[in-house]
């Protein structure tokens, strides 16, 4: 399947391969490089390496939302009025989708059957809510030249790069955080419960796991970056999950490349579901989920032990059902926490299984996939992921598709967006980390503490 083609003059081309000549220039041109003098104890972080890491988690996380989008609120349960029937099993691979809560019986127009959508080289990958806020906060990085947005800096990006009248690609807290932007209030202002009611929807983890890219091996200062970031929409369980992710993230910029990939995950995930609150739901979600894994039972079989008890029994404190929102909460970051664990549990650092998992898993069921997809893609870089596929992909990123008031008509790069994360890291390395940028010899060096 194939992403919608845009046909651009050959002209605007020449001028992407001209500003992206001048983007992926090595040194920030708005950051004063101080001289460093390592230390043993240093993390030592090859930067060319990086980038082709970040264009991987790029790419993965575009052909998992894209795909994830397919089955989107397809299944959701039998609680309620909504009635969605049995969930999906691997046997539905390759067959016909079904139609989602809200799609009037019409089956998704992105694929006609449950399989990956994928962008040609010659087309664009469009930007969907699982991007494109994380774009604008970096370009937002770059624009104020700091490692640390403030609330006005936030909404004032908002204000600027997301429609108000008009489809905006915005649901739940997002859209109820930008309303209340435009109200007047700012960041975290807009996430707190009193003023934001979606405050436990999923909407913070979609915004920031970026965040824990720009802190390699350093998930402290990956999650004092996004804090503000995730408070803008989330509040309690939603920011302890979204903050789980950034962790993740942040370890992966330092997983032992010796150990297999489905090793190298379960230590991250373990290291980052310490910080989780030990008598909240997320972390009572996170032993039930693994345990149910370590069991050797069917990632169908645990998937519907989620459903059974979350959703139906309502237990270790999850009890969004009672509150009789649309959909028993299919978009609240709970149920879909569980949800993405069954995929990165079961997908055992597969990429393609770990994508076809989560998007056969139900409820809100592109975020999982463009969450895993993502990190997986990041930690086999961008050839890593072409080989995963056996083929090559269109590098081209659309952010004007769901966003505005970007230059070059809303036209990007992988290689272009990866030399700006590779800016934002070195201000971070180098003013919030004290560590050090050797631009002769493409390293990082940083403090382990």
């Amino acid at each position: 399947m194939i992403l919608q083609r845009f046909h651009l003059p050959i002209l605007f081309f020449l001028s992407i391969s001209g500003i992206q000549a001048q983007q992926l220039a090595s040194k920030n041109p708005n950051l004063n490089y101080s001289v460093y003098s390592p230390k043993s104890t240093d993390l030592t972080i090859d930067r060319a390496a990086y980038a082709e890491k970040l264009q991987g988690f790029w790419l993965a996380t575009c052909i998992a939302n894209w795909t994830g989008l397919v089955t989107e609120m397809d299944k959701i349960g039998n609680i309620g009025d909504i009635k969605t029937g049995p969930f999906y099993t691997r046997a539905d691979w390759g067959q016909p989708d079904q139609p989602s809560i809200w799609g009037q019986g019409i089956p998704s127009k992105l694929s006609p059957t449950l399989d990956f959508v994928f962008a040609d080289e010659d087309t664009l990958w469009g930007a969907d809510d699982d991007t494109d806020i994380e774009y604008i906060y970096q370009e937002l990085l770059l624009q104020h030249q700091t490692s640390l947005l403030t609330g006005e800096q936030i909404r004032n990006g908002w204000m600027k790069h997301i429609k108000r009248d008009e489809e905006n690609y915005l649901w739940v807290s997002n859209q109820k955080a930008l309303d209340l932007m435009n109200a007047g209030l700012v960041p975290p202002a807009t996430g707190d419960p009193q003023h934001n009611p979606e405050y436990e929807m999923i909407d913070a983890q979609l915004t920031t796991e970026l965040f824990g890219l720009y802190a390699p091996g350093r998930p402290e200062m990956a999650v004092k970056m996004a804090k503000l970031p995730i408070q803008t929409t989330a509040r309690e369980e939603s920011e302890w999950i979204s903050a789980f992710y950034v962790r993740m993230f942040s370890l992966a910029g330092i997983a032992d490349s010796s150990l297999p990939l489905k090793q190298q995950l379960s230590q991250m995930a373990d290291q980052a579901a310490l910080e989780l609150p030990v008598a909240s739901y997320p972390a009572s979600m996170y032993r039930y989920v693994k345990g149910l894994y370590a069991s050797g039972i069917p990632w169908e079989q645990a998937r519907d032990a989620v459903y059974q008890r979350y959703q139906v029994e309502q237990l270790d404190g999850y009890d969004i059902s009672s509150k009789k929102m649309y959909c028993n909460g299919c978009f609240a970051a709970g149920i879909n926490f569980a949800s993405s664990l069954v995929s990165l549990f079961y997908g055992e650092g597969d990429l393609k299984e770990t994508i076809k998992i989560g998007a056969l898993a139900g409820w809100d069921s592109d975020n999982p996939t463009a969450t895993w997809g993502g990190l997986l893609g990041f930690i086999l870089g961008k050839e890593g992921v072409e080989k995963a596929f056996g083929r090559k992909f269109s590098n081209k990123f659309h952010i004007h598709r769901t966003r505005v008031g970007f230059p070059n008509e809303g036209i990007d790069t992988f290689e272009a967006m990866a030399q700006k994360g590779l800016w934002i890291i070195d201000r971070v390395v180098q003013e919030e980390l004290h560590g050090g940028v050797d631009l002769s010899k493409n390293t990082w060096y940083i403090p382990k503490k």
